[in-house]
C-alpha cells in the first residue's frame, strides 16, 4: 500500500528557521518579564502553591509564601471597670483654726455609707490612651446633742467626696510579654460637709465645701502571666506646692480573663493627700483592698 508522503513547501522553510531562532529569545523574554514583576502582582496570583511549583520546575529559587504580619488595628477600644473599694482612711482634717485626728476602719466607713459610684474607664487609639477614674461617696451620722441651751437635740452629719482623675497616654513599650504607659492629667477634689440640728429654730444649720485640682504624672505597666492571668502596677504623684502640698497614689492589680471580654481584677489601692488653705486642713490616706471587673467592647 503507498502512503503519501506529505509535501514541504520549500519557500516555508526559511519561515520555520526564522521561528526557531525567534521562540527561544520570546521565552527568555517572557521568563525575564515574569521574575521582574513587583511582590505586590506575584500575591495576587490566584494560587501561589502553584505559581511556586511553576517556578521550580523553571529552575529559579522558589519564592517565599507571604508570612507578614496582619496590620495593626488602628480602631478605637473601650474598657469600662466599675469596682469596689474596701478602704479606710487616717489623717487630719481642720476647720476655722482647728485640727482634729480621724481614723476610720473599713467597717466603720460602710456602717455610715449612704452612697457611692465608682468605676474606671479607658479609651486607646492605636498607641495613644485617654484614662478617667471616680470615686464619689457619701457618708452619714446622726448623734444626740449633750447642749440643750441651743434649742436642738440631735445633729445629722453628711459628708461627700469626689475624686475624679483623667489622664492623657501614651504606650511606649507594646509587647506580648510586658506593656508600658506614660500618662500626664489633673486630678480633681470635692470636700463637702452639712450639719443639720433638729430641731433648727436657730438656724444652725452649717454646709462647707472644699475644691482644688492637682496635675499628677503618672504610668502603668502590664504583666502577662499566661493566656488568662496578667498583673497589673500603676501610680502617680502631683501636687508640689501648686495646689495642694503632695497629691500621690499607687495600686497593684491582678486581673483573670474569665470570658474573651470579661477580666476580673483583685488588688490594693493607697491613696494621699496634703491639702491646706486658709479654710482648714485635709491630710488624709484612704487605702485598702480592691475588687472589680472590667469589660472591653473592642
Amino acid at each position: 500500500m503507498n502512503v503519501s508522503r506529505p509535501r514541504i513547501d520549500l519557500a516555508a522553510v526559511p519561515l520555520l528557521t526564522q521561528l526557531m531562532v525567534s521562540l527561544p529569545r520570546a521565552l527568555l523574554i517572557l521568563t525575564c518579564t515574569t521574575f521582574s514583576m513587583p511582590v505586590v502582582q506575584a500575591q495576587t496570583q490566584p494560587n501561589p502553591v502553584h505559581a511556586q511549583l511553576q517556578t521550580q520546575r523553571l529552575g529559579a529559587s522558589p519564592a517565599p509564601l507571604d508570612t507578614a504580619s496582619p496590620p495593626i488595628d488602628s480602631g478605637w477600644h473601650l474598657e469600662l471597670s466599675p469596682y469596689i473599694w474596701f478602704a479606710g482612711a487616717h489623717g487630719t482634717v481642720g476647720a476655722f483654726g482647728r485640727d482634729a485626728s480621724v481614723r476610720a476602719s473599713t467597717s466603720d466607713l460602710l456602717s455610715h455609707f449612704n452612697f457611692g459610684l465608682l468605676g474606671a474607664a479607658e479609651a486607646r487609639h492605636n498607641r495613644f490612651l485617654l484614662t478617667g477614674d471616680l470615686l464619689w461617696v457619701r457618708l452619714s451620722d446622726s448623734s444626740a446633742l449633750p447642749f440643750p441651751s441651743l434649742s436642738a437635740i440631735s445633729v445629722d452629719a453628711r459628708a461627700g467626696q469626689l475624686v475624679w482623675t483623667s489622664k492623657l497616654g501614651y504606650r511606649f513599650i507594646d509587647g506580648k510579654r510586658f506593656k508600658a504607659d506614660a500618662n500626664v492629667g489633673a486630678r480633681f477634689w470635692h470636700l463637702g460637709q452639712k450639719l443639720n440640728f433638729n430641731p433648727s429654730r436657730l438656724g444652725l444649720n452649717l454646709t462647707a465645701s472644699q475644691n482644688w485640682a492637682d496635675i499628677v504624672l503618672g504610668g502603668r505597666v502590664t504583666l502577662p502571666l499566661g493566656p488568662k492571668a496578667s498583673i497589673i502596677a500603676l501610680g502617680d504623684v502631683g501636687g508640689w506646692n501648686a495646689t495642694s502640698k503632695l497629691d500621690y497614689q499607687f495600686a497593684g492589680l491582678l486581673g483573670y480573663h474569665v470570658r474573651p471580654k470579661w477580666t476580673l481584677l483583685a488588688g490594693y489601692r493607697y491613696l494621699f493627700v496634703d491639702y491646706r488653705s486658709r479654710d482648714g486642713i485635709y491630710n488624709m490616706v484612704t487605702s485598702g483592698a480592691l475588687v472589680g471587673l472590667s469589660y472591653r467592647f473592642k
